[in-house]
């Protein structure tokens, strides 16, 4: 069984993740931490019971993680042009309870298991060989925090709660097989659309917002 962990806004920059999520939520995500391992930093914010929001970006000040970033961050051209093309909310990660099952019956989408940090690891994560996004963001990431949950005492709760994760896709038909062999628990609704796609309606101290 997988569960929704939390979704992932993935940005050129922090500066215009952060602008972002202000515009479409009217929230301030604060900061959260950096991953040395990975040479990325985040912004972090609940989103109710469990379930937190990441805006996620290459951080600048870091040393060569000698590895593949996660998320494609590795590639700045295409994050770019998935942010220019106003695909921001670009997929989600779901916590496995036993990665290596997973892993076993699909490795060729989700890749192969990393413990991280390098150094006292403390999860274990899933990446392909070259760092993209399990089928280009329609399958989410894959973390197994070895029967320890997530703290959310150090992640800020603003009052903003996910209702819906909606993912467009052209393969609608594929994609919801797909989901069902997982078996998640609060999957994405799977919709048709032209291009992958994904929209969060969050209600806000403000009302529902859409975060895309």
């Amino acid at each position: 069984m997988l569960h929704l962990d939390h979704i992932t806004v993935i940005a050129p920059n922090l500066a215009e993740g952060v602008a972002h999520v202000r515009a479409c939520l009217d929230l301030d995500v604060p900061f959260g931490q950096r991953h040395d391992y990975m040479g990325t930093h985040n912004h972090l914010l609940q989103l109710g019971g469990s379930i937190y929001l990441e805006v996620i970006a290459a951080d600048p000040q870091a040393a060569d993680p000698g590895r593949p970033r996660w998320f494609g961050l590795d590639d700045a051209k295409n994050v770019r042009a998935e942010w220019d093309a106003g695909r921001r909310l670009r997929g989600w990660v779901a916590r496995a309870d036993g990665i290596d099952a997973v892993l076993a019956s699909h490795g060729g989408i989700f890749g192969s298991k990393i413990a991280l940090p390098v150094i006292n690891s403390a999860f274990d994560f899933s990446l392909p060989a070259n760092g993209s996004l399990p089928l280009g963001g329609a399958a989410p990431s894959l973390i197994d925090r070895r029967g320890k949950p997530r703290s959310m005492a150090a992640i800020p709760d603003l009052g903003a709660r996910l209702k819906s994760l909606i993912l467009e896709h052209p393969d609608s038909e594929a994609i919801s097989r797909f989901y069902g062999a997982l078996t998640i628990d609060r999957p994405p609704l799977i919709a048709q659309g032209p291009v992958l796609r994904y929209h969060a309606q969050i209600e806000t101290p403000a009302g529902v917002r859409e975060l895309s």
